[in-house]
């Protein structure tokens, strides 16, 4: 679509305007009577055989004088006749209708010359002719002559106007003043021909260019008129920049033809303002009359030209406006509308209290990613309101897309709140439903652990009574929901799988509740009746129940548990419990705790043939299976030590310091519980048919896998909560509830191992891959199909991806690795993060030697320091090394002390006998250090890293100095 401009009137009224100007130049000028301007017969003007001195008779008739001109007869009539035109023009129309006074001064010429002029002047005169005078020769023959000639010829002169004959000047002045007549005929009028050439040279020159400009301007207005703006904003720029110049090119010429017409007028009228007494005569009025109408002409066209161009100059900007506000508003209109669609593709709701928190981070990201094109879309709505008010030729355009985005705003807004709200609410759900089922479980745990033994008294059966009314009391602190005022709150967010969820939920609640009814009975009637003695049976220790989450496996063992203690009331008591009561009992424990994520992922049939498959397949079902148990050891850690600590009745076993530091202790978990059982196992288990898809899943998960990072950096603060409070009864509780083998630290390790698995799986893969497998790994193929289906396009792709992703674990891995090292830093400073990324460390001697040979702090011969030495991407950091004790004896502890950038160090080498020395030197500082590695192999593999660093700094440094003009010399020793 093209924006054309001509529908303006803008161009018509200039080319009227001009057109206007162009004529009415033409006018003062009197070119229609005058087609010769002074330049064209400046030589004729020159010769000065007639004059137009500016004097008027009597009644103002113009006066044209022929001086006396030797040769006037050879004069060629063309000449003649071009010069009396132009004379004849000059004067205005109203001087010229009174007719000319011609004087034909002959004093010193013959009569043969009075004659061929008084026959040219009968021939040959354009204008009116009012009289004429001759005066006559000064000879005495010539004079009788001219009388008798004047008597003979004067009918042959067909002059129809009075001729008269003079003797002298002074009867010239009886007819004409004497302030209108030349000095040369004795009068006063002050003329200097050259001058008054010089003047209508000038005009006329004005006039012209006044004229060919006004043509320019309306050629110009033309070219604009018909000028089609392309519908892009460079192109557009570009034109209004061709056409600003063009403008800007005309304009600069109307100033100078302006101030050449305002230097000629003051020209003009020099006479008059040098000398206050001195008056300009008609002549000279008359060129300042003209000059004076022909500044009012360029007035006008500057006017006209001026009031085209705003308005053009309007159109182009309103254009270029319209072109940037069409395409800022694609822009944003393309990001909110792929941010609905992102939106729209967040219907989950979410499955528990972690999942909806994942969920609301998720939201509030796409929040605030949509934050600043709603900001930018709302600028332009208002930049669009400025255009239609301005107004703008375009509104018709700008008003509706000023529509569409206040509505993709207002969606992008409202679903925003409607979803945070839904989310809010799915989180008030889920947590209402997690306390329900910690209370559930904290009752069956209860119900579990009360000994049949101690019931056979009636002190133990009001212990158990007493017991369970604490228990039942504490449901008021949980905020348990009544069934129908839950389903009322939260129907409007149920989802099937929700639904069933809080069925599934509340009905347990019902059911404990119903038991813990049935054993309150049971009870009341044991404490009754206490009819006969029973041998106590304890419990084996190993059958210590457990209360770990019904999403667990371990939750499993709870059934038969339950039921056992149970069965031994029954042994105290036999009617106690109805047998009815039992079997229900243990079919709603069945239901409530023979639940297990494990059949929702079931480990696919082919892979139990492990003797059937090729290697990438078997490392794809070891990844698999380590992955599964990988989670559930996550999950017992999360269900078996950190749920349970929201317990009451297990409040008294933990630890201030651990209560307050349990988020420390664990660390980030739980992020990598969500992870990897709602990511990353999905992601893996697709791989099972497609094992070259194995790396592309490792690198798209690359900032994912970071967790592990901030995971690690966190351990050493972990550990050191775990040595003071390892020894706890709490966690030896929850050691025996899980039947762990081994110390709840030993599993928090299991991060790290399994990073190292996921290297040495990628790594068997690695090896494995060859030519042969990989053709008879079906998956993401390229290439044409043939008969025998698709086939690899290149295994050399596949290699090269497993090459990466092996690559990236052993980066991440090292990373961990140093970022267990500098956490363990004491005193490290906030600052340390500028260093970027931490690279290797060593432990060396340094020695610190002023670089004033005669000030030292230490010599070389001196004992050095021993320091560790941290080296990052941008500096270095240099901790002290101190032996502190410890569990298993003494060891290493480091505390900051300084840190370097690498920008402002020289490295070099030291001499012979140094092969595990190297120098370093601070440019701004007044001290070097020696550093003097364990070995050769790590001095050398110090050196080139830190060199490798500088270089790379120092090229980064000459590419911004180049742009600015400037150059560095290096820093390396």
């Amino acid at each position: 679509m093209l924006f054309g401009l001509q529908g303006e009137m803008a161009p018509q009224e200039l080319g009227r305007r001009l057109a206007t100007v162009i004529t009415h130049v033409g006018e003062i000028m009197q070119q229609e009577i005058r087609p010769l301007g002074a330049v064209d017969i400046i030589e004729q003007l020159h010769r000065q055989f007639a004059i137009l001195s500016g004097g008027r008779g009597k009644d103002g008739a113009p006066i044209i004088t022929f001086p006396e001109f030797v040769g006037f007869k050879h004069i060629p009539e063309e000449d003649f006749l071009n010069v009396m035109t132009y004379l004849t023009s000059i004067p205005s129309v109203e001087a010229a209708s009174i007719g000319f006074v011609i004087i034909i001064d002959r004093r010193r010429d013959k009569w043969s010359t009075i004659k061929a002029s008084l026959t040219r002047i009968a021939v040959a005169f354009p204008g009116n002719l009012q009289l004429i005078f001759i005066l006559r020769p000064s000879r005495f023959i010539q004079r009788t002559f001219t009388d008798f000639g004047i008597k003979y010829y004067r009918d042959e002169f067909k002059m129809k106007v009075p001729i008269v004959m003079l003797n002298s000047v002074s009867d010239l002045h009886g007819y004409i003043d004497k302030s209108q007549l030349t000095e040369d005929l004795g009068g006063t009028l002050e003329y200097r021909h050259s001058r008054w050439i010089n003047h209508r040279t000038a005009i006329e020159n004005f006039a012209l260019a006044l004229k060919t400009t006004a043509q320019m301007l309306q050629t110009f207005g033309v070219c604009l008129a018909s000028t089609e703006l392309p519908r892009g904003v460079p192109s557009t720029e570009d034109l209004l920049m061709s056409h600003t110049k063009q403008r800007d090119k005309l304009q600069e010429e109307l100033k100078l033809l302006g101030r050449q017409g305002i230097t000629l007028l003051s020209c003009l009228q020099e006479p008059a303002t040098k000398n206050s007494t001195s008056k300009l005569n008609p002549n000279e009025l008359e060129n300042v009359a003209t000059m004076q109408r022909l500044l009012a002409q360029l007035d006008e066209t500057e006017k006209a030209f001026s009031q085209f161009w705003s308005q053009h100059h309007l159109k182009l900007n309103q254009c270029l406006q319209l072109q940037h506000f069409e395409h800022s508003f694609c822009e944003v209109k393309l990001i909110l509308d792929s941010l609905l669609a992102e939106q729209a593709e967040l219907t989950d709701i979410g499955d528990g209290v972690m999942h909806v928190e994942q969920l609301l981070k998720e939201h509030k990201a796409l929040e605030e990613k949509g934050q600043e094109p709603l900001e930018k879309a709302r600028l332009l709505v208002l930049v669009g309101d400025q255009l239609i008010q301005s107004p703008h030729y375009a509104v018709d355009s700008i008003r509706p897309r000023c529509v569409e985005l206040r509505r993709l705003c207002d969606d992008f807004s409202n679903e925003n709140k409607k979803r945070h709200t839904m989310l809010a609410r799915s989180l008030e759900l889920h947590r209402q439903l997690d306390k329900v089922s910690q209370w559930c479980e904290a009752g069956i745990y209860l119900l579990a652990s009360q000994a049949v033994d101690k019931c056979q008294s009636r002190e133990g059966v009001d212990i158990a009574l007493s017991d369970i009314e604490l228990f039942l009391s504490t449901a008021e602190d949980y905020q348990l929901p009544n069934p129908r005022d839950f389903y009322n709150q939260f129907e409007s967010i149920f989802t099937v799988d929700v639904k069933a969820k809080a069925q599934k939920t509340l009905q347990k609640l019902d059911d404990v509740q119903e038991i813990f009814h049935k054993r309150q009975m049971s009870l009341m009637k044991l404490a009754a009746r206490q009819t006969r003695p029973v041998q106590p049976v304890a419990p084996h220790p190993e059958s210590s129940p457990k209360w770990v989450s019904t999403k667990t496996n371990h939750l499993s063992t709870l059934a038969p548990v339950q039921k056992t203690s149970e069965e031994l009331y029954v042994e105290t008591n036999p009617n106690s419990l109805e047998k009815e009561d039992e079997a229900k009992f243990e079919v709603k424990n069945g239901e409530l705790l023979g639940n297990s994520p494990d059949g929702e992922n079931p480990v696919p049939e082919h892979l139990n043939s492990p003797e059937s498959l090729s290697p990438s397949r078997r490392i794809i079902r070891d990844l698999l299976e380590t992955e599964e148990n990988y989670i559930k050891e996550i999950k017992s850690i999360i269900d078996g030590y950190i749920t349970p600590m929201d317990f009451v009745w297990l409040k008294h076993l933990i630890p201030d310091v651990l209560q307050n530091n349990k988020d420390v202790l664990f660390g980030n978990i739980k992020e990598l519980y969500e992870f990897h059982s709602r990511t990353f196992l999905k992601e893996l288990e697709n791989c099972t048919e497609n094992p070259e898809l194995l790396a592309r899943c490792f690198l798209k998960r690359k900032e994912d896998l970071q967790m592990y990072f901030r995971y690690h950096q966190n351990l050493p603060r972990a550990t050191a909560i775990w040595q003071e409070c390892e020894d706890c009864a709490y966690f030896g509780v929850c050691q025996r509830q899980l039947d762990h083998s081994l110390p709840l630290f030993k599993y928090l390790r299991g991060p790290s191992q399994r990073l190292m698995k996921y290297q040495v799986l990628l790594k068997g893969l690695l090896d494995s891959e060859s030519p042969e497998d990989l053709e008879k790994v079906p998956g993401n193929l390229e290439g044409d199909s043939t008969e025998n289906g698709p086939k690899r396009n290149s295994d050399s792709a596949f290699s090269a991806e497993l090459q990466q992703a092996f690559a990236m674990m052993e980066d991440l891995i090292k990373s961990c690795e140093l970022a267990v090292d500098l956490a363990a830093v004491t005193g490290c400073p906030d600052t340390i993060g500028k260093l970027g990324k931490l690279l290797i460390h060593d432990s060396f001697n340094i020695w610190t030697v002023h670089k004033d040979r005669y000030k030292m702090k230490d010599f070389i011969r001196f004992k050095p320091s021993q320091r560790q030495i941290y080296l990052f991407e941008k500096g270095l950091m240099f901790c002290k090394i101190r032996m502190e004790p410890g569990a298993q004896g003494l060891s290493p502890h480091h505390s900051f002390k300084k840190s370097l950038k690498l920008a402002s160090l020289s490295i070099r080498q030291l001499g012979r006998g140094s092969s595990k020395k190297f120098e370093i030197a601070s440019q701004n500082g007044p001290e070097k250090y020696i550093l003097q590695a364990a070995s050769k192999d790590i001095r050398d593999f110090w050196f080139s890293t830190i060199n490798k660093l500088l270089l790379e700094q120092q090229n980064s440094m000459k590419g911004e100095d180049w742009s600015l003009g400037k150059d560095r010399s290096p820093v390396l020793g």
